[in-house]
């Protein structure tokens, strides 16, 4: 399936004079998880179905900063992005979509006082202007009539204020969007925020993550969609927890329009 995907770097494109029409941010967990990678490959089979002029950074690219600056150390996040935003200037990057919340919230408003501005857009928007303008089209199909219930990333929700795209493409599948009580500004945190994803769980009598899943499973759902590679983790850890709900599928937004989609 791999061999058919064209994901061409920026240098590459530079060489040929082009300039893409967005730069996609792959981000660490897109690059080096193997549950996440399964994402870029979805999310880049849309942008080869919708001819969408795309490039990466490659091996060019390096981790945002994130982690090392929840965790407290700034020292080492100015470090990283001033890194990123030379590498990114020097390419002219203008528009960027990325499928991380935690690399969206970092590029779109911590990197601008470093001296990198650029048009920041989660893959969820991107995937819904993409719809709206005509350039991808998709059926329900296996989709149809789904339970589907979305859960909010704190980086795209509460820190961005990004609620509708991702649900109104879960709509467009045909599905039945469920919400769960704790939803949009009232959602609740998987549990790997704040660099927690790269730490042992704080003393407590139960994991985060296992009572965000148990919210979900609250609604009966067929499938937990995402919108964050570091949520997708946690809910599909939380479903293991729960021998008799293992069937529930925890899929990303982009996984869910490919597949519609079968590509």
């Amino acid at each position: 399936m791999s061999e058919n995907l064209i994901v061409p770097t920026m240098a590459e494109m530079l060489a040929q004079g082009k300039q893409p029409e967005v730069l996609f941010w792959v981000g660490c967990a897109g690059s080096f998880d193997d549950r996440a990678k399964k994402i870029t490959k979805a999310f880049v089979r849309i942008l080869n179905r919708a001819n969408v002029p795309f490039a990466v950074l490659g091996t060019e690219e390096s981790c945002t900063g994130d982690p090392a600056k929840r965790a407290g150390n700034e020292f080492l996040f100015q470090m990283q992005a001033m890194m990123n935003i030379e590498v990114l200037n020097a390419y002219e990057a203008k528009k960027i979509v990325t499928a991380c919340p935690h690399c969206f919230n970092t590029l779109k408003n911590e990197y601008p006082e470093l001296g990198g501005k650029y048009e920041v857009i989660h893959h969820t928007e991107f995937l819904k202007s993409l719809l709206d303008t005509g350039r991808l089209t998709i059926e329900g199909g296996q989709f149809k009539g789904k339970r589907i219930t979305f859960h909010d990333p704190c980086y795209l929700g509460r820190a961005n204020n990004v609620y509708e795209a991702p649900r109104d493409l879960i709509s467009k599948l045909d599905a039945e969007l469920v919400e769960m009580k704790r939803s949009k500004a009232n959602g609740l945190c998987c549990g790997a925020g704040g660099a927690q994803m790269f730490k042992d769980a704080e003393p407590g009598n139960k994991e985060v993550n296992v009572l965000r899943t148990e919210d979900a499973l609250e609604v009966q759902p067929d499938i937990i969609a995402a919108g964050c590679p570091f949520c997708n983790t946690m809910m599909t850890d939380g479903i293991k927890n729960k021998e008799k709900e293992a069937d529930v599928k925890v899929m990303d937004i982009a996984e869910l329009i490919a597949n519609a989609q079968d590509l």
